[in-house]
């Protein structure tokens, strides 16, 4: 059976090879490419820019970009405009960060986990062309929505990914995301607590979880969707 596989770019090339790259791949059937945004090297959203103007099949996803230093609703904007770009083909990877680097440009990682939840719900929902207002903990919005002036209104088909590391947010992951972004380079020992975790979560909102999107080595990226969410209320 052909699995998916999909390209994972860093920084190690100009942007203009990585371009060519990402043609390359599209042209050899790769499924998705994945622009990484975890240090302060190089910003996910202009590459993914330039891949979805210059491609028009492969899908392009940030794995990750960090859910601290973006307002939710200018990161739901961005990913709509990408999605202007390259309509259905744009995927939201979002990650937690790291530490030491988010305490060196004054982030505090609190309660990450709560964090991320209420992102990715505000998120969403904007996406989907819904007029928001939510009071949370990190996450304030009164009557936000992606008001589109000349454009025809309609929802974005952006899935959100996040990239997860622990087990907790694994669980969270299988709960609210439509997919995960894994670590490379763990050992089979890690990947199978990680299914464990990543399960757990989604039966916790009634859904199971789809067959992986293997890679072989480090530069490709490792993901797994997750099946469709049930319609339920606010979190």
């Amino acid at each position: 059976m052909t699995r998916p596989v999909a390209l994972y770019l860093q920084d190690a090339h100009p942007v203009g090879e990585s371009i060519e790259h990402v043609r390359y791949a599209e042209a050899k059937g790769f499924e998705a490419v994945w622009q990484a945004d975890c240090r302060l090297v190089r910003d996910a959203v202009v590459p993914m820019a330039a891949f979805a103007a210059c491609t028009e099949q492969i899908r392009i996803g940030s794995g990750v970009v960090d859910c601290w230093t973006r307002n939710p609703a200018r990161l739901a904007a961005t990913f709509s405009t990408l999605d202007d770009l390259a309509p259905g083909r744009i995927i939201l990877g979002l990650g937690a960060w790291w530490d030491p680097l988010a305490a060196r440009v004054g982030v505090s990682r609190d309660r990450p986990l709560k964090a991320m939840r209420e992102i990715v719900t505000a998120c969403r929902a904007l996406l989907n062309d819904e007029t928001v207002t939510f009071d949370g903990e990190f996450v304030q919005l009164d009557g936000a929505e992606l008001d589109y002036v000349q454009q025809e209104r309609r929802p974005k088909d952006v899935p959100i990914y996040i990239g997860a590391t622990g087990m907790r947010m694994m669980a969270l992951t299988g709960e609210i995301a439509d997919g995960v972004v894994f670590n490379y380079l763990v050992s089979p020992q890690y990947n199978q607590r990680a299914m464990e975790a990543l399960a757990e979560g989604a039966a916790r909102a009634g859904r199971g979880v789809d067959d992986p999107r293997p890679a072989p080595s480090s530069w490709c990226a490792r993901w797994r969707r997750l099946t469709p969410r049930r319609t339920v209320g606010p979190p």
